[in-house]
């Protein structure tokens, strides 16, 4: 029903929602009059604070994405606005994205617009009654039915709202929060840069609510530095493949802006500069809502899982300048994803996958090389197997040029795991690899969520960006000199596993031969083809032909023990150089005091080549002696 003054059920929208507008008395000093800050922080605090009071929402987790999609639909109406003044002016079509009566304008802004039960199903209903009175689809079903449509501006809306829910149970309390929200003003620049950082603050308190979805936040001072120490370029194309709630892509967007300084540079920041892709709606629906406030009018945000692609497929033009991101890592991926990789290159892991289809999406060339910073687990850096293969692509056709430590609790509480930043280009391959590792503020021994990392502790890190000098805090590890001395030690092992094999083989061949010898004979034998006298003859020459088999399968055996020791001990000096979790030399005590599943694994790895050794060793001691 229409919204009366008289409604006993509705709870009316009083004035201490709002800041109240102080008059200066007479020969008194005046007060200081209202900001843009103020007022939208008293709106947001107001509209927060109704919807503590509805039932159908647990916590911040609940209420920031329905504050959000309310946000959003008036922030698409405001625009809408704009672009329809434009096309007057212009004398071009105008094709609204969403039409009449399901405009924020038609119902939100409204006097008589729809409160209470009226407004619940208006809003969720399949079939309900529209402002305009009349019956068709409610709001979230018409909106739902912009998915794949032709329009990109329609099909993001379709994303956005195709699993959306309005989880508020009162709605009068909803139109007391809708009131408030069309109290914004999106067509003013400055109030939506203020409510960008409003908005930012509302993520991090999303983030704290919901304790286990650190992956909706990386710390900002860390995007800043990733951002800074990149440096993309007006002209070149940003891309987060696991995009979250755009701190990346948002954080870029700024960096790119301030570079813009004509009609065209504007025209390459909002339409060729920004991409990214997030799996999950609703980090989808924030992240869309983050970046329009920070200016970008239509985010190219593809809703879907970005390892979907098949890495084979990706081609030049599927490639971008510069890769920014933080991708999850703890993950498992479906065998269905896991088969978009290289065979041999195949895990559950996200990290590893990500990883893969970020050195896959960099552009090529030493004209204008891509380049890529990303977070990683401190598992990606040590890691074997699998994880050794994708870094020795890594480290052959990328140049993998600085790691950044960064200091425990820098993700608390969210995760404890260590984190590092892995920067690289596709200029070469890696020659060198710097480290720098980050220290605590004197005095601490890591992070906490109350006592964060801030972005100015980056100030003496961002000064030996560009001098490369070592010190307590950084080291360089000679990558060409690693490489070479272990594929020097490792060939020989190698070329005797090849000769080994290559023996093998040839007894395998012997084996073979000698079956089917054996086999002739044997038919021969039965088909009465001998003379009774030359039998005796025949068996015995099966039975010589049987030890020769027999010998030779076991020198086949032999030989392939050895190929695979061999093959071992080669391995156990090449692959431990694609462990990159580097502990800082100036940190002896480091050194010493490992995790222990670090300390296990080294303990088993050195066992295993001094087993291979000895082995070796009492080979050559028998060779002697026979």
């Amino acid at each position: 029903m229409p919204r009366t003054k008289s409604s006993p059920q509705d709870i009316a929208l009083d004035m201490s929602d709002l800041p109240p507008v102080v008059k200066p008395a007479r020969n008194t000093r005046a007060e200081k009059p209202v900001t843009t800050v103020q007022r939208l922080g008293s709106l947001i605090k107001s509209a927060r604070d109704k919807m503590r009071k509805d039932k159908g929402l647990s916590g911040d987790a609940d209420r920031l994405p329905m504050l959000t999609w309310i946000m959003f639909l008036k922030f698409l109406d405001d625009n809408e606005r704009g672009r329809e003044d434009e096309a007057l002016l212009t004398g071009e079509t105008f094709r609204a994205v969403i039409d009449a009566p399901y405009r924020w304008r038609d119902w939100a802004s409204a006097k008589s617009g729809p409160t209470g039960d009226d407004l619940m199903e208006f809003i969720s209903s399949q079939e309900a009654r529209r402002p305009d009175g009349t019956k068709g689809l409610g709001l979230f079903p018409y909106l739902r039915g912009f998915l794949g449509n032709e329009n990109p501006r329609r099909a993001v809306v379709g994303n956005i709202f195709r699993g959306m829910q309005n989880r508020m149970a009162d709605g009068y309390l909803l139109r007391n929060v809708v009131d408030l929200v069309d109290g914004i003003h999106f067509d003013s620049s400055d109030e939506i840069h203020t409510l960008g950082h409003l908005y930012e603050s509302m993520l991090r308190e999303m983030r704290d609510a919901a304790g286990d979805a650190g992956e909706f936040y990386t710390p900002r001072p860390v995007v800043r530095l990733m951002v800074e120490v990149v440096n993309p370029r007006l002209g070149e194309t940003v891309y987060d493949p696991a995009t979250g709630t755009g701190g990346f892509l948002v954080e870029a967007y700024k960096h790119l802006e301030a570079q813009a300084r004509t009609v065209e540079d504007h025209d390459i920041l909002q339409h060729r500069s920004i991409i990214g892709g997030e799996a999950k709606p609703l980090s989808y629906l924030l992240g869309q809502m983050n970046l329009l406030l920070h200016g970008l009018d239509s985010p190219n945000i593809t809703l879907d899982n970005s390892l979907k692609v098949r890495l084979g497929e990706i081609g030049a033009k599927d490639r971008v300048s510069v890769i920014l991101t933080n991708p999850p890592f703890g993950g498992e991926e479906e065998g269905s994803i896991q088969n978009n990789f290289p065979a041999d290159k195949r895990t559950s892991e996200t990290a590893l996958l990500f990883l893969q289809l970020i050195m896959k999406k960099l552009k090529h060339g030493p004209d204008n090389p891509g380049r890529a910073g990303l977070v990683v687990p401190a598992g990606t850096l040590f890691g074997e197997g699998v994880a050794a293969k994708i870094k020795e692509d890594l480290l052959k056709e990328f140049n993998v040029h600085t790691i950044v430590r960064l200091p425990e609790g820098t993700f608390a509480p969210y995760t404890d795991i260590a984190t590092n930043l892995i920067f690289f280009d596709h200029a070469g391959p890696t020659k060198e690899i710097w480290y720098y590792e980050q220290p605590l503020p004197e005095g601490r021994k890591k992070y906490t969520k109350t006592q964060a990392l801030q972005y100015e502790e980056f100030a003496p890190l961002l000064a030996w960006w560009n001098t490369r000098e070592e010190s307590e805090q950084a080291w360089r590890v000679g990558w060409t000199e690693v490489y070479e001395r272990a594929w020097a030690e490792a060939t020989p092992h190698w070329e005797a596993a090849r000769q080994a094999e290559t023996e093998a083989r040839r007894f395998g061949t012997e084996v073979k031969d000698l079956a089917g010898q054996m086999q002739t004979l044997q038919r021969s034998l039965q088909g009465g083809l001998y003379a009774e006298a030359m039998r005796p003859q025949a068996r015995q020459e099966v039975e010589d032909l049987s030890l020769r088999r027999d010998e030779a399968q076991e020198a086949e055996r032999r030989q392939r023990e050895l190929a695979k020791e061999l093959q071992t001990a080669g391995d156990m000096v090449y692959w431990p150089i694609y462990n990159l979790d580097k502990k800082n030399p100036a940190r002896p005590d480091e050194l010493d005091h490992l995790p222990p599943e670090e300390i296990m694994r080294e303990i088993v790895l050195k066992e295993k080549q001094i087993a291979t050794l000895l082995d070796q060793i009492s080979r050559m001691f028998a060779e002697v002696e026979t």
